[in-house]
């Protein structure tokens, strides 16, 4: 029993050294092409751009299921973005609080009896869509309650522009996030099927008008966790797979899209979370499958700041509710697995993604478990043990400072030396039951998926004016 323990104990051991040797070689890209994303950045005049006829028109889409709290402050800054044509589509998804009605009286809309919506991909009927002259830009639908990827398949029939952008409602754009999305698309049009924004958590920022008047770290231990985990996954991990055309995600929070290449794969995927990561591995199909030259890109400096969950509760649920999402859609597309005819995404992504992120919560628990049960049995080479926990952790440890690194290094939001302090700080203690919590949160996601369980969960929203008085 001993042998059993301690041999599958160290091959989950060996298992975490080889996924973050893959993920410090993604790092590695992402070092490696932060330097043209900076002189890009630098030397790239945005404000030309903002007015130039050249640049294409957006759609941005803004699902919002019970936003009464946050959904003010973002249409302002989407109103408030230097852009030179496009349109606001606010879409209430059956909501049951004051969204609309407060929608309507901040913008003072009125219904469009007359207005009329495509049905060019499925979604659920409309009540009712909402205009003021006054804000030529903005349009709110109300529909019935279809979730977010039914919400965004509403607003892409009301769509007026040939690119689409998505935005969480609890989540504020900078003034040229939109811009800097464009520069890159503007980059290679006949290519580019979709842009991912870089994600940055507001907790604790000064917030004024829909705009981040000054960047703070969170004052809260949860809210500073994953202002660590995004910098981790955004800069760390996002810029070295679209370096090598593999992302496999554009966050919802914040990205930019095609959409006549979203219209031929059917829209938005309803029915479960992960719609995000749903429609890229579509695109990502349907563009190899009919042999065309495309990209997915990121783009790091198009900020958009969201509101991290600041309670177990809350991040529980959502760690659980993206743990079905990504089981559902691995199991969806398992085909892609290991085949050739989908080159990085087959052979590469979709395996790594399997292996060491759907089963990472598997190995990584039971392992830890047989090596304490090993050490329990047989105290005299609990050193072993140890050794091995100390060489996963600094090496795990390794990979946050890299990402902590690529922020100091192309973007500085954060300037402060004691600032620098609290991050490297913060990231070391995650490793002493924060990863272990979300292994167990994404497991309980995976029962939850096996239980046909696709509600989106608990999701409490803050005011940013309530945000602000804490900041």
């Amino acid at each position: 029993m001993r042998d059993l323990l301690l041999g599958y104990g160290l091959f989950a051991m060996y298992y975490v050294l080889v996924v973050n040797s893959i993920y410090l070689l993604i790092t590695i890209f992402s070092h490696l092409n932060i330097s043209s994303i900076m002189k890009r950045s630098r030397f790239t005049r945005y404000q030309s751009l903002a007015g130039s006829e050249r640049v294409p028109p957006v759609s941005i889409l803004v699902p919002a299921y019970n936003e009464e709290l946050t959904i003010i402050e973002n249409v302002r800054s989407l109103l408030a973005l230097h852009y030179p044509q496009y349109e606001v589509i606010v879409i209430n998804d059956g909501s049951k609080d004051e969204t609309l009605q407060v929608l309507i009286r901040e913008f003072g809309l009125i219904r469009q009896p007359h207005a009329r919506i495509r049905n060019v991909v499925h979604s659920s009927p409309v009540n009712g869509i909402y205009h003021n002259p006054q804000y030529p830009q903005l349009y709110v639908i109300d529909k019935e309650n279809g979730g977010k990827a039914d919400s965004l398949n509403a607003g892409i029939n009301l769509s007026h522009y040939p690119l689409i952008a998505s935005i969480d409602a609890d989540s504020l754009l900078e003034k040229d996030a939109l811009i800097r999305m464009a520069q890159v698309y503007m980059e290679n049009p006949e290519e580019t099927v979709a842009i991912g924004g870089n994600v940055r958590i507001a907790n604790g920022c000064l917030i004024e008008d829909g705009i981040v008047k000054e960047v703070k770290l969170p004052d809260k231990l949860l809210p500073m966790f994953q202002t660590i985990e995004y910098m981790k996954a955004f800069l760390g991990g996002r810029i070295g797979w679209s370096s090598i055309n593999g992302l496999i995600i554009v966050s919802g929070a914040f990205g930019l899209f095609r959409k006549d290449c979203v219209i031929k794969v059917g829209g938005y995927r309803e029915g479960y979370p992960g719609e995000d990561m749903n429609i890229i591995i579509k695109l990502h199909k349907y563009m190899l499958e009919n042999k065309q030259k495309y990209r997915v890109a990121f783009c790091p400096d198009a900020v958009c700041w969201t509101q991290a969950p600041d309670t177990f509760r809350i991040l529980s649920s959502q760690r659980k509710r993206w743990g079905r999402g990504n089981l559902k859609n691995m199991l969806e597309y398992r085909h892609m697995l290991f085949n050739p005819k989908y080159k990085v995404m087959g052979l590469l992504t979709m395996p790594y993604n399997v292996l060491f992120e759907t089963l990472n919560p598997y190995f990584k628990l039971t392992g830890l478990l047989a090596l304490m049960g090993y050490s329990w049995m047989d105290m005299t080479h609990a050193h072993i043990v140890l050794v091995f926990m100390a060489i996963n952790l600094l090496f795990g440890y390794m990979l946050t400072v890299s990402a902590i690194l690529l922020e100091e290094r192309a973007f500085r939001r954060y300037p402060k030396m004691s600032d620098l302090a609290k991050l490297l700080g913060y990231g070391f203690l995650m490793f002493f039951g924060y990863y272990q919590l979300g292994a167990i949160w994404r497991l309980l996601g995976h029962i939850e998926f096996f239980r046909k369980n696709n509600t989106w969960g608990v999701m409490t929203r803050q005011s940013w004016k309530v945000e602000t008085r804490q900041s």
